[in-house]
């Protein structure tokens, strides 16, 4: 076993979990009842199994601290802290720094340096004036615990009666799942806590799922137990003893004198494979050991071929009752295929995804090249053969693709913690609203999306959001509310950052815009235009410097790496009311639908969930729209756009696109069709050319170029001609 490997898998998932303890945290103020109790144990049961597993590396100073925190959020969790906002903020700060041990635990791979756990030090004393008071572990317990794992007399079992009702005990089936040890729990703890709340009167312990010992995994659990259980405790308070267990094994209990028909039930549910009748019985409590071995020398002393069933003879000595050992016949005659799945899911290194799909997009390379060799070749089979080759390499590349397809609703989580620390930091109160969490989108563009986000949501927290008193003086609500919403739309994804707040000042913006002199004197804006002169470098209206803002940093990167993921941001604003900031984004950024278009002897690329339509071109010389079913479609001359020289073709058409609510024409000179299009980059040289996003190697070897198609749109919008270089025939 690689000990690196197994560490990096710790870091990932204590990360996981540190994610999920923080969003519990910031959601236990406002929560009530069950679901505040569900926030608290799942903060408790992250600390838990942060410290078991670190226990297990011998990240001595993770499980120092974090042992310090769990014993905080025991109080808790017994009801003896209330979980107040000082609270609330301190155990926040705890979380914060067992992130930062957990990433020193990963750049020295083993136990964080001494100078990454001292900054913990004040948060131990802080967390030791919620323990100060706390008693210390009581000898009971103690001794309890040991009494529950203690040798258990033979015959500890009792047997189901005649009248077909259950003796005194508890009857508990415990399976515990084969991750429990990964997770941070050890089996036998459960057991001795167990002990605490009564006596542990019969159990028998199952190891059917043992494997052989060269096919054990030593991080698995393998283990289950039948126990037989006397005390006052409510089914509940024995539930509750295996509570951060509950959803990582499988547990019946029985309470005392139990119907017959629940011990059938019981037997039914068995998860173990066949096995004999008399350990049936005696795993779900039915029968005792003694009473088994009594059975079987009775069975043995008979002659081979009279000699009755073992079921026969405990039936007729009234050790079961006959519907229980029908139960266990039934039981005995299943079959199971194999065993259980361990896992539905498996962790996969991002590297590995990328080098995936890079060989998926020169599959399809190489099939484009194989389909001309197919057609010139004008070989039916060969063509047929290759038309299956191709449904199947478009299956892999979807396959392939959804793969690095993540929801974004993991991305929208982490900014509850932004909003919470920006709020206090302004002094707001302010409430983050989340739709859409399961938009997806390729997981490379959420990685670089993140930035760009934070920026918007801090953003409007700081200028939009107006304080509590203003808020109140115009009639809204002293809360003010940060909204993030995701959807798809035209191929796209659409991220919406929103606040009721007081809006953007379009005079201020205009006058700062003269003032700098990126507006020309008396040229008239949009609306639209105004508020997107706020992503020029350096712009701000801000009256004075904070911490978040006021410099007129920002904004414009926020712009540039919108735009170097081939996506765009539009600004919406009313004053007094709130501002949208609306960016759009492309679902993927390797492989495309695209819609292959000839002018000229140049090949473009329009992505085909933005096209609509193809009709005919038939407008007048010198008319940049044309009409379309009564509606004035404008549109864009690829050739003259891109300075493409040569013959005009003497039929030319126009692909209709659509974007973000708008649409347009492009004229082209030819159609050829829908191909599948392996997105690559663009060198420095074509970085400033208007409308092009990309390019594509097509099967012959040649390129065609990917159309921008918001740019274009933006363009036919603007109604000037851009100046472009002339671009070299491919």
């Amino acid at each position: 076993m690689n000990i690196d490997q197994v560490l990096h898998a710790f870091i990932t998932e204590s990360r996981e979990l540190l994610e999920s303890m923080e969003t519990a945290l910031l959601g236990l103020d406002q929560a009530e009842g069950d679901t505040r109790a569900e926030y608290i144990n799942a903060i408790f049961r992250a600390a838990h199994t942060i410290k078991g597993s670190a226990g297990l590396f011998g990240l001595d100073r993770i499980v120092r601290f974090t042992h310090v925190v769990e014993s905080v959020l025991d109080r808790v969790r017994d009801g003896d802290l209330a979980p107040d906002g000082p609270l609330i903020e301190l155990l926040l700060a705890c979380r914060d720094h067992m992130a930062a041990l957990v990433e020193a635990a990963e750049a020295a791979m083993g136990d964080p340096a001494a100078e990454a756990a001292q900054a913990g030090e004040a948060l131990v004393v802080r967390l030791g004036d919620y323990l100060a008071h706390r008693p210390g572990p009581e000898a009971h317990a103690a001794s309890a615990g040991a009494r529950a794992l203690a040798p258990l007399p033979q015959g500890a079992f009792e047997r189901v009666d005649r009248e077909g009702t259950s003796a005194e005990h508890w009857h508990i089936s415990l399976r515990f799942g084969p991750d429990v040890l990964r997770n941070g729990m050890d089996p036998l703890s459960f057991l001795r806590y167990l002990g605490t709340m009564g006596r542990i009167v019969g159990i028998v312990t199952l190891h059917d799922a043992m494997p052989p010992p060269a096919e054990m995994d030593p991080e698995s659990c393998y283990l289950g137990f039948e126990i037989a259980f006397q005390s006052e405790a409510s089914k509940a308070q024995i539930e509750g003893a295996f509570e951060f267990v509950l959803d990582d094994c499988q547990l019946r209990i029985l309470p005392p004198h139990s119907l017959v028909s629940e011990y059938v039930q019981l037997i039914q549910a068995l998860p173990e494979d066949t096995s004999r009748l008399g350990e049936i019985l005696l795993r779900c409590g039915s029968l005792t050991q003694h009473e088994l071995d009594a059975a079987l020398a009775l069975q043995a002393r008979a002659e081979p071929e009279v000699a009755p069933r073992i079921g026969e003879i405990l039936v007729e000595q009234g050790q079961v009752p006959p519907a229980v050992v029908a139960a266990a016949l039934s039981k005995q005659r299943q079959a199971k295929d194999g065993r259980a799945q361990e896992s539905q899911s498996i962790r996969v290194d991002a590297d590995k995804l990328d080098r995936l799909i890079n060989l998926v997009g020169e599959l399809i390379i190489a099939s484009a090249s194989a389909n001309l060799v197919a057609r010139a070749s004008r070989i039916s089979a060969l063509d047929e053969a290759h038309s299956v080759l191709s449904s199947l390499v478009e299956e892999v590349r979807d396959s392939a693709l959804q793969l690095r397809m993540v929801k974004i609703g993991a991305t929208f989580t982490r900014f509850q913690r932004v909003v919470h620390d920006v709020a206090r930091e302004l002094g707001k109160d302010i409430a983050l609203a989340v739709s859409g969490e399961d938009t997806e989108l390729d997981k490379t563009v959420v990685e670089k999306i993140g930035d760009p986000l934070t920026h918007l949501v801090r953003n409007a927290m700081d200028h939009g959001i107006e304080p509590a008193e203003v808020r109140v003086a115009r009639g809204k609500p002293a809360k003010g509310t940060v909204r993030l919403n995701a959807y798809h739309d035209s191929g796209s994804i659409v991220i919406e950052v929103g606040d009721d707040g007081g809006g953007l000042k379009r005079e201020r913006i205009l006058a700062k815009a003269l003032e700098r002199g990126l507006v020309e004197p008396g040229k008239v804006l949009s609306d639209s235009e105004i508020y997107g002169l706020v992503f020029e470098p350096g712009f701000s209206t801000a009256e004075q410097v904070t911490n978040l803002s006021g410099r007129g940093v920002g904004m414009d990167v926020v712009k540039r790496n919108i735009t170097a993921l081939r996506g765009s941001v539009h600004i919406d604003s009313a004053e007094g009311v709130g501002t949208t900031v609306t960016v759009r984004l492309p679902l993927t950024l390797a492989i495309i639908n695209g819609f292959q278009v000839g002018v000229g002897r140049s090949i473009f690329v329009v992505p085909m969930d933005m096209v609509e339509e193809c009709i005919a071109f038939s407008a007048e010389d010198g008319r940049d729209y044309t009409n379309l079913r009564g509606q004035v479609l404008p549109f864009v001359r690829l050739r003259e756009l891109f300075g493409i020289e040569g013959p005009v073709s003497a039929r030319q058409n126009i692909v209709v696109v659509r974007h973000a609510g708008q649409r347009a024409g492009l004229v082209v000179d030819t159609l050829l069709g829908e191909f599948q299009t392996v997105i690559k980059p663009l060198s420095r040289l074509f970085a400033q050319v208007r409308g092009i996003s990309g390019s594509s190697i097509r099967g012959g070897g040649d390129v065609a170029l990917i159309l921008d198609v918001p740019a274009l749109l933006q363009h036919v919008q603007e109604g000037v001609v851009v100046e472009v270089p002339p671009m070299v025939p491919s």
